[in-house]
């Protein structure tokens, strides 16, 4: 959401896209995103013409994002994530997409991005580190 509406973090979360040689998240980005246009929109903080030019965009730009799906493993571990580190349902699946690519070993250095301090913080613990 914050690639394509200007908000709090905006532009550290464009800073790091334009950086990243790859852009990964977990296939719930994709409702999450569209249902904050439509939110955006019945809200009237968007025009409908508004809202249908960042879908457009979105829409675009999701071929180049590397969607991982929540399978069994993932969402199991997200259950259990979100138990353990008191996390909303889409925040541990965002979270054990994470930890599945870190132990899918790419040989890139992965960074986890999230603009809420509960969910930076159990990223972390759970990478053994700052993700």
């Amino acid at each position: 959401m914050k690639l394509y509406v200007s908000e709090d973090g905006s532009d550290a979360v464009r800073r790091l896209v334009d950086e990243a040689s790859m852009v990964a998240t977990s296939v719930v980005a994709y409702p999450e995103t569209r249902s904050a246009f439509a939110r955006l929109q019945r809200e009237a903080e968007v025009s409908a013409a508004e809202a249908e030019r960042l879908k457009a965009e979105f829409e675009s730009d999701w071929p180049r994002y590397l969607a991982i799906d929540a399978a069994e493993p993932i969402w199991r571990r997200a259950g259990d994530l979100a138990e353990r580190h008191a996390l909303r349902a889409f925040d541990s699946l965002h979270l054990a997409s994470f930890l599945a690519l870190l132990a899918a070993d790419l040989g890139e250095a992965l960074r986890f991005s999230a603009h809420d301090d509960r969910l930076n913080a159990a990223a972390a613990a759970e990478a053994g580190g700052p993700a």
